[in-house]
């Protein structure tokens, strides 16, 4: 096991991992790996479809049935279709009738009207899946952001530590400094090492994940652009407001809504249903009526004796009223999940904001110093250890605290359905 952690730690110190690998290095700011997810995820690709296939169907409920023809042509004395008039009589017999269905009740408009909530369905599945998508890039990103500002910590401290090294190892050999001594801080660098590989592991993970988001084929290594990396704090609208715009935005909420509306208007159709639709058209008959030649209107509509689709009708109630609970619990959930997102952002917000800003530049100006005043022996070796071990840990935190924040905002867009805090 440690000779594949050598390997591994050889492989990233000779990459230079999170600056210079031997794939190609592609800097990626926030804004361009959003555009670039919209243009090519293919599960987008794939929810726009549906989309338009549900749009199709709008244009298929508004369309009035066929017209139905119907024939009877003779067929005897060994002859087909035979048409002719012998002594002023006509000779074989010809039956032709047209019908069309008139939809009553509207079924036809109110099938439409369905059709296009439906159509919306897919929409706001669409928009589901496009925030699924931009949450995952987000977090996955602001990950990536942490662990390259954690690389960057690790190989300050290995430089400092390096350099330290090269010091003492002639120090022990002019046998000023004890083996002990050299050792201790020897194993420091092999446990900074292995801190290093284990971080190298995890943004291998993570950038995974940033290429199957952005459908990138190549071996790229992204590398996240920190820009204004400075907390400030944010404008955080009012739970009323927020309650508000999610109730508009959030596409889970908004999709449970839509339900109820093509449950109700299931019911109407339904109801319609009752009512029967109507065939009508015109025939003609040559040789087979009370006239050689018959002309006549045909008209055929079922009679609602028995089936007055009540079984249907009141299904479709008890949908209605399924899905009226749904709403409500949909609407309970949403309150409670802005409340839950607000609270863990307003702490993470806190724990950063109680910090003194300047703490951490003095902090890392006193980690310099320390390493002069050790090799100067102004400091112990003990002293100087835990110091180290308290300047990595420290700056890990601070990290850690602001990928915190970062992933609270996120979690309220997503909750929201949309960006609440610039």
């Amino acid at each position: 096991m440690l000779k594949n952690h050598a390997l591994l730690v050889c492989l990233f110190f000779s990459l230079n991992v999170f600056s210079q690998p031997a794939t190609d290095t592609i800097p990626l700011s926030l804004h361009d790996a959003e555009t670039k997810l919209i243009q090519n995820n293919l599960l987008l690709v794939a929810a726009n479809y549906n989309i338009e296939a549900n749009k199709a169907l709008i244009i298929q409920a508004k369309l009035w049935d066929n017209p139905v023809l119907n024939t009877d042509q003779n067929i005897y004395d060994s002859k087909f279709f035979r048409h002719t008039t012998i002594n002023g009589q006509p000779y074989g017999q010809v039956f032709i009738q047209l019908l069309q269905l008139f939809k009553t009740a509207g079924k036809r408009s109110k099938l439409a009207e369905m059709s296009a909530t439906t159509a919306k369905q897919a929409e706001l599945q669409f928009t589901d899946v496009l925030r699924n998508l931009k949450y995952a890039l987000r977090t996955n990103y602001y990950s990536a952001l942490q662990l390259s500002q954690t690389n960057k910590l690790y190989r300050q401290e290995r430089d400092e530590l390096e350099k330290l090294l090269t010091g003492m190892k002639a120090e022990y050999a002019a046998g000023n400094i004890s083996q002990k001594e050299l050792l201790r801080i020897q194993a420091l660098q092999l446990s900074l090492k292995q801190s290093i590989a284990d971080n190298y592991k995890q943004y291998t993970d993570i950038n995974s994940q940033l290429k199957l988001l952005l459908q990138e084929d190549k071996n790229v290594w992204y590398l996240p652009q920190a820009g204004n990396d400075t907390i400030v704090s944010p404008v955080i609208p009012t739970m009323d407001s927020l309650v508000t715009k999610a109730q508009k935005n959030n596409p889970d909420y908004l999709s449970e809504q839509n339900l109820l509306l093509f449950q109700q208007q299931n019911l109407t159709y339904q109801k319609a249903l009752k009512v029967p639709d109507i065939t009508a058209g015109v025939e003609y008959d040559r040789a087979s009526s009370y006239t050689p030649n018959y002309w006549g209107l045909a008209i055929s509509l079922p009679l609602p004796l028995l089936n007055h689709n009540q079984g249907n009708i009141k299904a479709a109630q008890q949908y209605v009223k399924q899905e009226e609970t749904l709403v409500q619990l949909k609407d309970k959930k949403l309150l409670n999940d802005i409340q839950n997102a607000m609270a863990k952002l307003q702490l993470s917000l806190q724990v950063l904001q109680s910090a003194d800003l300047q703490f951490y530049p003095q902090y890392e100006q006193l980690f310099y110093n320390a390493t002069q005043s050790y090799k100067q022996r102004q400091l112990g070796l003990l002293e100087y250890i835990d110091l180290f071990e308290a300047y990595r840990d420290t700056q890990l935190q601070y990290q850690q605290q602001k990928l915190s924040y970062r992933k609270a905002i996120e979690d309220l867009h997503y909750t929201i359905g949309t960006d609440v805090i610039k």
